[in-house]
């Protein structure tokens, strides 16, 4: 982890450390913490914010120094916004903005106020959670690739959370253990998304897989590779992979912390297209380098995993990763290709560049073996859910309504959010095709809902929900890079699902 977390209760002027963190609302007005160190301080905050300088709004910070009453020297101001508006985005504007100033600054430690605030929207153990994955979030580099020898030393180490009473202190370790285990498992998503694809291609990824699983003895990790895959009668998935000179590969990563080896598993299918130029359906070449990020649901499958490992739940969940690369060289499937899969079922290629959903489809069949009690694959899948959905949820299908509404509350809970859209069968006509049991793809409209539609096809047997994180899974330009999305929306599903 970046940063040491522990839980404490206690007054802020006592607290001996590097800096103390203060919520405010908007206009200057105190939170319940800020007014009583305000009173043991000489009305040291009141004097300060009667000048108008320091607004309140969320995410603005100030320093304060020379406070005598205080033990710290330095008193970081956080402003949350308005009171009756404290919700997950102000929190996490406020909790962000903290970080980096802490991290800017000279201090080694802090201690935090910011759970202490009074909220009607945000529980004890959420604001606990979030204040770790917002620092955690905000403190992220990614260098492995930078030539400076001249590495940041990072100064700031410690944050002690505060909570009000120590009756609370339980609530708070929990929801701390959670965060830490969620931000681990996102920094390793995000870490597998960022890497070059010259570096992170199928081969590689079932590397890490490995590494994983001899780290951790309560891992299970099988691998198979290209032959197996066209053996084993993955007809879809092998069309993808052929096309390319890096082997595709199946990898399973297995979890099972409850004890029972009857226990039927929750099965996440991660798509990893380690790069993706479309294949013979090409690809514009601008932002081209960006389809690094197209494993981003496998990349999520290896977050979570690793966060169950950190947490040591006692469920039964399997990982598993269809990756492969999409390249357009001469053994490439062509548009018009027909090949049968997994299912039985028959597919016509009409766009090379709907490859996601071959390499899942033969996936998702295969998991059968384990008789899963739920599944749930990711996938950057379509292009379609980001012109539906911008960058701000996550696309979500399902054809159990009692997964939906877990992945729904799920989402709600963590602030990782997602969006249903319809699985209607008017939707599976636009997949017809008059030489295979159906296309890849079907008429340009709904593409999101189409491309379920093609997976629903091999999920009839399965309480199961798909997720395009295509709009989430990475950002763009001046803050290009991988998210760590939706590890916290799947942590907090099998958190629930206990």
């Amino acid at each position: 982890m970046t940063i040491e977390y522990s839980i404490k209760t206690g007054r802020p002027e006592k607290q001996r450390c590097g800096c103390i963190v203060l919520p405010v609302f908007k206009d200057g007005k105190l939170t319940d913490i800020a007014e009583a160190f305000d009173k043991l301080t000489s009305n040291s905050l009141g004097q300060f914010l009667a000048k108008g300088d320091f607004k309140g709004d969320a995410g603005e910070v100030m320093f304060l120094y020379g406070i005598s009453q205080a033990a710290s020297d330095r008193i970081l101001l956080v402003g949350v916004g308005e009171q009756d508006k404290l919700g997950f985005a102000n929190y996490k504007k406020a909790a962000s903005a903290v970080a980096k100033r802490l991290d800017e600054s000279g201090a080694t430690d802090a201690a935090n106020y910011l759970a202490t605030v009074a909220s009607d929207k945000l529980t004890l153990a959420q604001k606990v959670r979030e204040l770790v994955l917002s620092t955690e979030d905000a403190l992220y580099n990614f260098d492995a690739f930078q030539s400076s020898k001249e590495k940041k030393r990072r100064k700031f180490k410690r944050m002690t959370i505060f909570v009000n009473q120590r009756r609370e202190t339980s609530t708070g370790e929990t929801a701390m253990t959670q965060g830490v285990a969620i931000a681990e498992g996102m920094a390793l998503t995000k870490d597998l998304g960022n890497y070059p694809p010259n570096i992170c291609n199928p081969g590689w990824l079932a590397s890490q897989a490995r590494k994983l699983g001899r780290k951790h003895r309560k891992l299970k990790v099988e691998v198979l590779d290209e032959k197996q895959i066209e053996k084993l009668g993955m007809g879809a998935f092998y069309a993808v992979s052929k096309g390319s000179k890096e082997s595709g590969k199946l990898i399973t990563m297995q979890y099972n912390g409850s004890g029972k080896k009857s226990a039927k598993p929750i099965v996440l299918v991660g798509k990893g297209i380690t790069f993706d130029t479309g294949g013979i359906s090409i690809k514009p070449s601008a932002k081209m380098d960006e389809m690094k990020f197209d494993m981003g649901g496998a990349a999520s499958v290896f977050g979570v995993m690793q966060a169950l490992l950190t947490l040591e739940l006692p469920v039964h969940v399997i990982g598993v990763v269809a990756a492969a690369e999409n390249m357009p060289d001469g053994s490439a499937s062509r548009p018009g290709d027909i090949v049968k899969t997994l299912s039985g079922q028959t597919v016509e290629i009409l766009n090379t560049d709907a490859e996601g959903r071959l390499v899942l489809c033969d996936a998702l069949t295969y998991i059968g073996k384990y008789k899963p009690e739920t599944v749930i694959d990711i996938a950057t899948l379509t292009g379609a859910c980001i012109v539906a959905l911008g960058h701000v949820a996550s696309g979500m299908l399902c054809n159990n309504r009692e997964v939906g509404d877990a992945l729904l509350d799920a989402s709600q809970s963590i602030d990782d959010r997602i969006w249903e859209l319809p699985l209607w069968d008017d939707y599976a006509e636009q997949l017809k095709s008059n030489f295979a049991d159906m296309a890849n793809i079907g008429s340009p409209g709904a593409g999101t809902i189409t491309a379920a539609s093609f997976l629903s096809k091999f999920t009839e047997d399965y309480r199961w929900a798909h997720l395009d994180i295509a709009g989430t899974a990475w950002k763009s330009n001046a803050d290009k890079g991988a998210t760590g999305r939706p590890v916290p929306l799947l942590m907090e599903f099998i958190l629930k699902h206990i």
